[in-house]
């Protein structure tokens, strides 16, 4: 439907609308940050720096609260969306990678086909389920996104975002996302990585790890009509 420029120097883990802007988590150590970015021209609003030593990943806006996930550090990181001020913090036993909030509870992906669920005030573990396509385990699940009853998940070092139905833990759709950027472009760049999704206009936003450019696509029955 459109596509926007992106910080070609983020290293995308987490990305979340909210009122028409775009909260992202970028990853490495070093240079991990929390940002809010205008949507249409790229431009990072605000940025708040991690510690050096420390790798953001998956991020999450539940309650009021942005939580973000750091990769191996054992730590999620608890934000104020308004001021970006940190409030708190809950402590993360394995590695952290995708992060998204269904509307009751938190869904964390490690890296495995497992997601688990989790309470947004405790953090504490109230389910897991196994990820199957076509009856398979979905092997490396990471960023998430909560859309219209489904959970999207970017799946690494491909270009496919799947559909997975959260009570059964089944693939129910894959949106191929090839060809995005340029032959030029992805030679630059690192893989797709982002997913954010706007319930107003019912549309997402797709970018990736050094991508220079963020899309925004509808997918057939998620979407306003033209």
């Amino acid at each position: 439907m459109a596509e926007f420029p992106h910080d070609p120097g983020a290293f995308t883990q987490g990305l979340v609308w909210h009122r028409g802007r775009l909260l992202e988590s970028t990853g490495r150590y070093g240079s991990s940050s929390l940002r809010e970015v205008e949507p249409a021209s790229g431009q990072v609003l605000r940025r708040v720096e991690l510690l050096r030593e420390e790798f953001g990943e998956g991020l999450a806006l539940a309650d009021g609260r942005l939580i973000q996930l750091t990769w191996e550090n054992g730590v999620a990181h608890v934000w104020d969306p308004r001021s970006f001020a940190r409030t708190g913090e809950f402590t993360l036993a394995g590695q952290g990678w995708g992060l998204a909030f269904d509307g009751s509870e938190l869904v964390q992906s490690d890296g495995s086909s497992r997601l688990t669920f989790r309470s947004p005030t405790t953090f504490e573990v109230s389910r897991t389920v196994q990820v199957l396509r076509a009856g398979r385990p979905q092997f490396y699940l990471n960023e998430l996104e909560f859309a219209e009853g489904s959970i999207w998940a970017n799946v690494w070092m491909s270009d496919e975002v799947v559909r997975i139905d959260p009570a059964s833990g089944a693939v129910t759709g894959i949106l191929d996302l090839s060809g995005l950027l340029s032959a030029s472009e992805a030679a630059r760049a690192d893989v797709l990585n982002g997913v954010a999704w706007d319930p107003v206009e019912r549309l997402f936003y797709i970018t990736g790890k050094l991508w220079p450019r963020l899309f925004v696509i509808r997918v057939d029955g998620y979407g306003p009509e033209y």
